[in-house]
C-alpha cells in the first residue's frame, strides 16, 4: 500500500505549535502529549536503527515509533485487527447509523464541562430514540434486535442504554416478529 502524501504528523509539525499557542487555555496536558508524540513518531527524535538489505547491502534509517494509542501510524495494525474482529461479530441484518450533534455555540461549553453536557446530550438522545422506536415499526422490522453501542463520556451512557432497552421491549410488544 502506498504511503499517503499527507499525514496527521505532517499537519501537526506544520501547524501544531501555532495551534497550541492559540488554544493554550483549552488544551489539556494529555492532549499536548499526544500531539507531540505524533509529531516525533518515526523521526530521529525518538532514535532508531539502520536496516540493511541482505542482497545488495543497501542501508536506510528506520526510526522508532512513539507507541501512543492515539497515533495513526502506531495503531493502524491494532485498528485493522479490531475492525476485522468486530466485522466477524456483525449480524446479517440492516443497521442504522444515527449521529446526534450539538450546536457550535454549545461546543465550547461542552469542551469545558464534558460530564454535564454529555449527560444532557445522552439523555436527549435516549428520549429521541425512544420516541422514534415507539412510532417506527421499521426500526424493529429491519432488525429483530436493536443493538446499540454507545461510546461516550459522562454518566448518561447507562441511562441511554436503559431507555433503549425499554424502547426495544416496547417495539417488540407493539410489532411482534
Amino acid at each position: 500500500m502506498d504511503r499517503p502524501k499527507l499525514e496527521v504528523a505532517d499537519i501537526f509539525r506544520r501547524y501544531g505549535e501555532a495551534y497550541r499557542q492559540q488554544h493554550a487555555a483549552s488544551l489539556s496536558p494529555a492532549q499536548r502529549r499526544v500531539m507531540t508524540a505524533i509529531e516525533v513518531c518515526r523521526t530521529a527524535a525518538l532514535g532508531g536503527h539502520l536496516e540493511r538489505c541482505d542482497c545488495c547491502n543497501h542501508e536506510r534509517p528506520c526510526y522508532d515509533s512513539c507507541g501512543d494509542r492515539h497515533c495513526p501510524k502506531c495503531q493502524s495494525l491494532a485498528r485493522a485487527e479490531w475492525v476485522e474482529k468486530r466485522t466477524s461479530e456483525v449480524l446479517d441484518t440492516h443497521y442504522f447509523h444515527v449521529v446526534f450533534t450539538i450546536p457550535e455555540q454549545v461546543a465550547s461549553i461542552a469542551y469545558q464541562n464534558k460530564d454535564l453536557v454529555y449527560s444532557i446530550l445522552f439523555r436527549a438522545t435516549a428520549e429521541t430514540l425512544s420516541t422514534i422506536a415507539g412510532k417506527c415499526s421499521a426500526l424493529h422490522l429491519a432488525a429483530n434486535a436493536v443493538d446499540i453501542v454507545m461510546r461516550g463520556y459522562g454518566s448518561g451512557t447507562e441511562e441511554i442504554r436503559g431507555v433503549l432497552a425499554r424502547s426495544k421491549r416496547a417495539a417488540e410488544e407493539r410489532y411482534p416478529a
